[in-house]
């Protein structure tokens, strides 16, 4: 037959388009989209924690414990109250205090915490004593009074007006600075010396006396209040004003020939407060600057360092 005749030709074709359609790609799939990725979560920071404040077991002291001298401290944590000597004693939001000693303060002083847990923490405080001077003063013990009479009529008016503004409870934080001198010159008085006027005795020196010409300005120590400026000159501090630094600390300046400031004035340290002169009980112009902490009165020196400084 024909066919089987040709076979081997027609075998070889076939077996050719076998292979061929063998090589023929297969047809393409439908593309799939990716799947799309997981949202995540968005983190949420956490708020910084604040750091917590370093715990104070026992009290922190600096300054000089000394007759005439302050020292600033700050309690233990979770202080309560304070007390020096049985008498109660403020502390600010950050803890810190501040504590002096009389010019004759006893040897020793005791301080106490009362914790928010009821412990107690105390200190004892050795005070060491101070050397005072005697002066002899060529003016009269009563002052710029007439006589005796018209000092002793005088007087009392007088210590009121300087108790009240003493009292006085102001918000400053004058109390925490570096004092600077009201005025620099030559140191004419000193703090703490035993007075004879004209051959009376008087009280200590209450303050430290710079002698400078009358008219000199004096400015603010420390940052403070105006709680008294005398509106008249008192017999023995003349014209008087009073300055109150916050916590119990106040300075008085004495024989002022002029005051540029007023009750209720909030003053800056370096603020010209007035001028220098010898108004009251003075030999001649000088100014004679004190400082108190509530009774106990201090040294100028001893709080703002050497004059000149």
């Amino acid at each position: 037959m024909r066919f089987a005749k040709d076979w081997p030709r027609h075998g070889a074709v076939l077996a050719l388009l076998i292979v061929a359609a063998g090589c023929v790609p297969p047809a393409e799939t439908e593309a799939r989209p990716a799947p799309r990725p997981t949202a995540q979560p968005i983190a949420t920071p956490s708020p910084p924690v604040p750091p917590r404040a370093p715990v104070r077991p026992d009290f922190t002291l600096t300054g000089l414990a000394e007759q005439g001298a302050t020292m600033v401290g700050q309690v233990p944590s979770d202080t309560r109250t304070l007390v020096l000597d049985g008498k109660p004693i403020p502390f600010d939001g950050d803890g810190r205090f501040l504590i002096a000693f009389d010019r004759d303060a006893a040897t020793s002083a005791r301080l106490v915490a009362t914790l928010a847990d009821g412990r107690v923490i105390e200190r004892s405080i050795a005070v060491a004593a101070g050397s005072w001077r005697l002066e002899h003063i060529n003016a009269p013990y009563r002052g710029s009074a007439a006589s005796d009479a018209d000092f002793e009529r005088r007087r009392p008016a007088e210590l009121a007006q300087i108790a009240a503004a003493r009292n006085m409870q102001v918000a400053s934080d004058g109390w925490r600075q570096a004092f600077r001198w009201p005025v620099t010159g030559r140191l004419s008085g000193f703090f703490g010396s035993q007075r004879v006027y004209q051959g009376k005795p008087g009280t200590y020196h209450s303050g430290t006396d710079v002698a400078v010409p009358a008219g000199t300005p004096f400015v603010a120590p420390a940052d403070g209040i105006v709680v008294l400026a005398a509106s008249a000159p008192f017999t023995l501090e003349g014209n008087l004003l009073i300055v109150d630094h916050g916590m119990g600390l106040s300075s008085a300046f004495l024989h002022c020939q002029r005051l540029d400031v007023k009750v209720g004035d909030r003053v800056v340290q370096g603020q010209q407060l007035g001028t220098v002169g010898r108004t009251g009980r003075a030999t001649g112009p000088h100014m004679h600057w004190g400082l108190k902490w509530h009774d106990a009165r201090l040294d100028p020196g001893k709080l703002a360092g050497p004059i000149g400084r």
